[in-house]
């Protein structure tokens, strides 16, 4: 398997991977599927975007990880298929973009975390992130509350 920044023409794969993930629920706060057009400028090249890489595994991402800044903040997002989560396809990611941030001048970095993502919240208690808030009454569009925990990782 190879990490390697994400391209433009690696946005329809992204898009069909995190569609999948919206698609069966309960690990991303997204809810509504994302065209390759608006994965690319949300996490590819946009105006926001400071690090994507993916995972690549003859010739097919297995998972990507993005890091933008969004109100004055470093966030990052994971998106792994679920037909490989916990293989370490994370960890891999994650050192990536660990040393892209860092190379940045990065110091920090948020995690918004659905409550309810057990396996989520696992993987970035792994890497060290550590809990700063909580916003229980985070609700879905269909009303339903699964809280959300916010998490961060100093890097420096």
């Amino acid at each position: 398997m190879m990490i390697r920044p994400a391209g433009p023409d690696d946005a329809p794969a992204m898009a069909d991977l995190l569609n999948a993930i919206i698609a069966i629920g309960g690990t991303t706060a997204h809810e509504q599927p994302k065209s390759p057009d608006t994965v690319r400028h949300d996490y590819i090249d946009g105006p926001g975007t400071l690090t994507c890489v993916v995972a690549e595994e003859a010739g097919q991402i297995l998972g990507w990880q993005a890091v933008d800044q969004h109100h004055g903040e470093v966030h990052i997002g994971t998106f792994v298929s679920p037909h490989t989560q916990a293989k370490g396809i994370g960890a891999q990611l994650f050192a990536q973009t660990r040393a892209l941030c860092a190379a940045k001048g990065i110091n920090e970095i948020f995690a918004a975390i659905r409550a309810d993502n057990v396996p989520g919240l696992a993987y970035y208690a792994r890497l060290g992130f550590t809990d700063v808030g909580a916003e229980p009454d985070y609700a879905l569009v269909t009303g339903q509350v699964v809280g959300r925990i916010f998490r961060k990782l100093t890097l420096r």
